[in-house]
Order: structure tokens, then sequence, then C-alpha cells
């Protein structure tokens, strides 16, 4: 063959993406758009994948399973499924009490929803975790305990970290709570495809997570949602809340600030968690609080995505001086 220019390594050496030439055991690694010597280590949740020979090997432990509850009405389930339902009711999140009647299970963690706003969006204002015989009450930025008669005795420890306060107990059950509108549960893998909830079954599977109370499956956010209120007085939901149609006035207001989760600020973040979902996540709430609190919603939903970037491994940071 002809002769072409170019830069080429010499014969059993391997370029390594930074103008050089190295044998294969020392190829770096890339990860997030950045490069890593062999041998150095990163955690991917709970594993940890060590550069070897220019691949990454990895742990295989199986890791907790985290659900989110935020803003107005917007669920991520244990096994990523994203949804919205705008229900004011008390709905179980997720617990351990499913299938036959009788089964008895150690924990049940309810969410009550109220309206947030003129528009009929509701959000999360208080968490009840029903641990064996504990009922604990997370309310107005605090919690309370009620001791009831009959279950098991489950201990459970409190912590505050950042922004947040932590409860932890000795089932495996887990909760994370800013105190607003956000909360996350999190599982230990002993719980997999044992619960049942609006954070769906922990299956790994997201195409079965609506899972009604009943046992049927669902295609429906509403019909699912409905059929997980704690009291039959309340009315179902019947029809999905357009807040942005209801204050047309604030759309442009909303899409121009929730840009920021679309832009160059997150950007090593957007390759590995879709960015979309969160954005429309954040327009629909930054239109729906217009009763004060709107840069709360504005914020607590930025938040989030940056939240799952932490989880996927891309810090960003993102809060200014004017920017919640």
């Amino acid at each position: 063959a002809e002769c072409v220019s170019g830069c080429v390594c010499p014969e059993g050496l391997f370029d390594d993406g930074k103008g050089g030439c190295v044998e294969e055991k020392d190829c770096p690694c890339i990860h997030n758009n950045q490069w890593y010597s062999p041998g150095q280590k990163i955690a991917v949740d709970c594993n940890t994948c060590t550069c070897q020979k220019g691949l990454w090997s990895c742990t295989e432990d199986v890791c907790y399973g985290t659900c989110m509850i935020y803003g107005s009405g917007h669920y991520i389930t244990f096994d990523g499924k994203f949804y919205d339902f705008d229900g004011s009711c008390e709905y179980v999140a997720t617990q351990d009490f499913c299938g036959d009647k009788n089964s008895s299970g150690s924990f049940s963690i309810i969410t009550e929803n109220v309206p947030c706003g003129t528009t009929g969006v509701t959000c999360s204002k208080a968490i009840k975790m029903f641990l064996g015989k504990t009922e604990l009450k997370l309310e107005n930025k605090d919690y309370k305990e009620i001791q009831r008669d009959t279950g098991d005795d489950v201990r459970y420890w409190n912590r505050t970290v950042g922004l947040y306060l932590v409860i932890e107990a000795s089932n495996g059950v887990m909760l994370i709570w800013d105190k607003k509108t956000t909360v996350f549960i999190k599982l230990t893998p002993d719980y997999k495809g044992k619960v049942c909830g609006l954070c769906g079954n922990f299956d790994d599977k997201s195409n079965n997570d609506f899972t009604t109370r009943s046992g049927l499956q669902e295609t429906n956010a509403l019909k699912f949602g409905n059929s997980w209120k704690q009291s039959s007085m309340c009315p179902d939901i019947t029809q999905e809340i357009k807040p942005c149609d209801v204050k047309p006035h604030r759309k442009s207001w909303a899409e121009k600030e929730c840009s920021i989760i679309r832009s160059e600020v997150f950007k090593i973040c957007h390759s590995k968690v879709d960015p979309i979902p969160f954005y429309e996540a954040c327009v629909h709430d930054a239109c729906s609080c217009d009763s004060g609190g709107d840069c709360e919603c504005f914020c607590s939903a930025v938040a989030a995505y940056a939240q799952e970037c932490t989880k996927a491994q891309a810090c960003v940071f993102w809060r200014t001086p004017d920017i919640c």
C-alpha cells in the first residue's frame, strides 16, 4: 500500500489518547469524558471499578434501591421509571405488606399530598413511616414518634446530613427527607420484588412498576396511583394537570429558568442521566407554584437532577448566589 502521512504508534504499542504511545498494560480508561490511568478506581453506585488495560473491571455487588418523590407529584421508582401523579390524599409510597391479606410486613411509608399553588398540582406535605409498632410522622421540618400497641420492635436512628434528615431502621429501610417536598427511600437488596406502592416493586424491571393494589398491571399512571390511596373518601384523579396551560404567562419564565438543566452547567451529566424528563418536571413545577415558594419549587426540581447526576458520578456545582 502507498504511504499515508500521519502519526502511528510503533508495533506493539498503543495510542494513549494524549499523543503518547504506551504498552497495553498502561492503556488509560475513559469515564464521563475523563481519562483515568491504569489501576485508578472509581465508584459506580455501590460498586468499585478499576482501570485495567484500557477497560473497566467492576465488582458486582447488589446495591441499595432508591425511590425518589419530589416537587409536585414526580416519582422515580426503585427500578428507574419516571412518572407524574398529582393526587391529594394519603398514598402508600412503599411497603412490604403485599400480596395475601394476612402476610405480615415490617414497614410501610405513606406520603400525604396536598395542593400547592392554585393550579391543582399537589406536593408531599407529610410523610408517615410505620416501623413495627413505631409510627414516625415527618412534617413542618420536624418529626415526632408515636408508639402503637401492636407490632414488632424495629430500632431506628436519625441523623442530619447537610440539608437532609436521615432515618435509618434496623430492618434495612432508610428515609432521607429535605424537610420540604423531596423524599428518598432506600431499601437493602433483600427487599427486591417484595415491595409494592407508588415506588414500584424493586425487581429490576421498570415495565411492571405500575402494579395496582389488587395486583393488576396498569399502563395508566392515574389508575395505578389511585389504587394506592389510603382512604376511599378521597376522590380519584381523572385527568393529568398541565399547569403551564392553566398559567400560560408563567410558561416562558419557567422554560427560561429550567433551561439550566439542559445547559453547559450540567454538560458532564447529560450522557449519563437523560435531562429531558427532569427539565419537563421543572417547567411543570415552576408554572404551578404560583402562591409563593416558586423559587423553592424550581430549586427542588434542579436539585433532583443534580442528585441523580451525583449518583452517576457526575458532580455538578450549579448553585450560585443568584440561583438557589
